[in-house]
């Protein structure tokens, strides 16, 4: 079992959705500052993104921001991030915030979040990221993708053992329980990427 020492906290950029995401999101960097690790996001002002960057700064944590170049040309970098990194384009970016940190948890999102998500599951079910994925399924937004996740198993798309990639939390709280709990993904496991 690794230290963790930055967690990458993926999530929305849209400001258009239930309060109670903000609160989790924002609950969740306090949480993290609180423990002494360091938050890793996209850099956005808006949304989970900056709540979970707000909460964790505001409780003396570090965050830091990881961004394509046209983003901060389109002003939509949070200015307040403890360091912020520049990268090239979106598959720069997804490498960098893989790179920076020591596990991953996933708010709601969008399009931009679940492929991230899909990205790190591909990583680790070919044992080329092998750090944990937390899934916090705030108000059951993830249960759609976790039953087809499960029926892709059961159709044999994808084996029963990838289903232990990931764990599902319900709180901030129990997001980062289980990611200072989870052990370090089996590289071995690749020989059984193939069904």
């Amino acid at each position: 079992m690794m230290e963790i020492k930055h967690i990458c906290v993926y999530c929305a950029s849209s400001t258009q959705i239930s309060h109670s995401y903000f609160e989790a999101a924002y609950e969740l960097g306090q949480r993290m500052a609180r423990l002494g690790i360091g938050l890793v996001n996209g850099a956005g002002n808006m949304g989970l993104m900056q709540a979970s960057a707000d909460g964790c700064l505001h409780a003396g944590g570090e965050a830091v921001g990881v961004i394509p170049v046209f983003m901060m040309e389109e002003g939509w970098c949070h200015q307040g991030m403890t360091r912020i990194v520049t990268t090239p384009d979106m598959h720069a970016r997804q490498q960098e915030m893989a790179r920076l940190s020591d596990a991953a948890i996933v708010l709601p999102g969008g399009c931009g979040t679940m492929a991230e998500l899909m990205e790190l599951v591909t990583w680790k079910q070919l044992g080329l990221y092998l750090k944990p994925i937390v899934i916090l399924n705030l108000d059951g937004f993830f249960n759609p993708l976790l039953e087809q996740l499960s029926r892709a198993a059961e159709e044999n798309f994808m084996r029963r053992e990838h289903l232990d990639i990931w764990r599902v939390a319900h709180s901030p709280e129990e997001a980062l329980q289980l990611t200072l709990s989870t052990p370090l993904w089996d590289k071995s496991v690749r020989r059984f990427a193939a069904i």
